[in-house]
């Protein structure tokens, strides 16, 4: 038994909790709190960095699992911030090499017109791709198709488009930052929530937060504070200024995740115009399949949204027209939702119109909010806030190095099946006990991966473990919530936690997968 991952925190509560000035304090643990963080520290700066809850507990757990362009963007008119993904999408695939692959996306043609209309739109995508571009797209015939996936719809099927983008596992990605950030001095804390901004003569100066674990206030001071909450942002602007108006217009996205036999093959499926004239896709990823997303503005923000029923409809229903067999509710493994923080736009505009670019604004008391980007410019919006960071609070200048900064444990070898996200950390997981005994049979994970999710990656509770470190809540969440005893046990002795501990953390788990279990299916 270990304490180690006890007094690891401890330590970090301490490194997090020392009387000197930091540099920058950022508050948020998602894409942009990350980028940010591990963007101030490779500078040199000293940063602290806190997260209420987890690590990309919220929106940055819950994308469509895509490093994109953004093709629609491109349908929008919107070459610049399209360029800007693509170029970004390229840094990150040589950056994080274990959590990033290319994936060939077909856009199956059933009407003689939508072929070559999407191919001139790709073509220019290939373009703004410029040199970072991973294989040029380009018109396939029908039986192509059909090879790239078995399961299309084969009456009137006339052939289709392939073209290619990025893949990866984005809470994966958010741990391989938190351990970036590490590498390079950063401290970060979870569980860990601002209850108050410091204000003295009108200006924001830090905050206080408290220890979930041991319930104790502290204080932290900062020569810069960066709002990087995501969907929350303007709660904590209400810290500061309670009249501020609010920001967002967050709009809900679901997917549901079901077996890979719905999608065999290599390829991804797009659907370029859905009924409502979104983009929806079909995705493999980690021997399952993600097929998503919806948008449907929602009047308040929560930890845990909730699918509506007409959106899981929506969703079977549309890819009911492009495969056979089609998935039913009755194959749904869970079902996800995730809020866009989208920044608002004048009155009276739809959701897919709004801002899908980050934004940056700086209060009155020179707290600086970074909101509405998206997973694949986290780096650059990092950059963006860490300059106007170090102008605003006269901190030395230096060069950004995070375009060219290898995140950690990156490798190009090519590690067997789920064992790639680790990267080079793989062979220490592996060196373990439980290296070999799965936490459940419809799941690929092993009880060693528990253990080093509790000693090297700030896992503190069951659902860490299992939605974020591991993503078996998302794959399958009845088996997830299967596995919840026995994690339980493997945490609490890593913990040094009693029996009453993993009790309540297996009861806490179950209640929150149920809510990813498709009910009355």
């Amino acid at each position: 038994m270990t304490h180690s991952a006890h007094s690891s925190r401890s330590q970090n509560l301490s490194a997090a909790t020392q009387p000197h000035l930091w540099d920058l304090l950022v508050i948020g643990g998602g894409a942009s709190g990350l980028g940010t963080a591990v963007e101030a520290a490779t500078r040199g700066y000293r940063v602290l960095l806190l997260e209420s809850h987890d690590y990309a507990k919220g929106t940055s757990s819950r994308s469509t699992k895509l490093v994109h362009g953004g093709v629609r963007y491109l349908a929008q008119g919107n070459v610049s911030l399209v360029r800007e993904a693509l170029h970004e999408r390229g840094l990150l695939k040589k950056n994080a090499p274990h959590l990033v692959r290319d994936l060939g996306f077909l856009i199956a043609a059933y009407k003689w017109w939508s072929a070559p209309f999407y191919g001139i739109g790709l073509k220019m995508y290939d373009l703004l791709a410029g040199k970072l571009n991973l294989k040029a797209s380009g018109f396939i015939n029908r039986a192509q198709a059909l090879k790239q996936i078995p399961t299309l719809k084969t009456s009137g099927l006339g052939g289709g488009i392939l073209y290619f983008d990025g893949q990866f596992d984005d809470a994966r990605l958010a741990i391989t930052l938190l351990r970036t950030l590490q590498d390079h001095g950063g401290v970060a804390l979870n569980h860990a929530p601002v209850t108050g901004l410091i204000v003295e003569d009108g200006k924001v100066m830090g905050a206080r937060f408290r220890d979930e674990e041991s319930g104790q206030s502290h204080e932290v001071r900062a020569r810069v504070v960066v709002n990087a909450t995501g969907i929350f942002v303007d709660n904590l602007r209400r810290m500061e200024n309670p009249a501020v108006k609010s920001m967002l217009s967050p709009s809900q996205g679901v997917h549901v995740v079901v077996d890979r036999r719905f999608l065999p093959g290599d390829s991804a499926l797009m659907i370029p115009r859905t009924d409502d004239g979104r983009v929806l896709f079909a995705v493999p990823w980690h021997d399952h399949v993600v097929i998503g997303t919806t948008d449907t503005p929602v009047p308040d923000v929560s930890w845990e949204p909730r699918a509506l029923p007409e959106e899981v409809e929506f969703i079977l229903k549309t890819a009911a027209q492009y495969l056979d067999p089609a998935p039913t509710r009755a194959d749904v493994l869970s079902v996800y939702a995730g809020l866009r923080p989208l920044v608002k736009a004048a009155e009276g505009t739809d959701t897919k119109a709004l801002s899908r670019d980050h934004i940056i604004r700086i209060s009155e008391g020179g707290m600086i909010t970074l909101t509405g980007g998206k997973w694949t410019t986290y780096r650059r919006m990092g950059e963006d806030t860490v300059n106007r960071a170090a102008e605003l609070a006269g901190l030395p200048a230096r060069l950004s190095l995070t375009a060219g900064l290898k995140l950690h444990g990156a490798t190009t070898e090519n590690l067997p099946d789920h064992w790639k996200v680790y990267g080079t950390d793989a062979e220490r997981i592996q060196a373990l006990p439980g290296a070999s005994v799965r936490l459940h049979p419809d799941l690929p994970y092993m009880e060693a991966e528990v253990r080093w999710a509790v000693q090297n990656e700030q896992a503190r509770t069951v659902e860490d473990v299992l939605a974020r470190r591991t993503r078996a809540l998302l794959l399958n969440a009845r088996a997830s919530a299967a596995a919840a005893p026995r994690t339980a046990e493997i945490m609490a002795e890593e913990l040094g936690q009693d029996a009453d501990w993993q009790a309540q953390q297996v009861d806490e788990y179950r209640a929150l997968a149920d809510g990813y279990v498709l009910h009355g299916a």
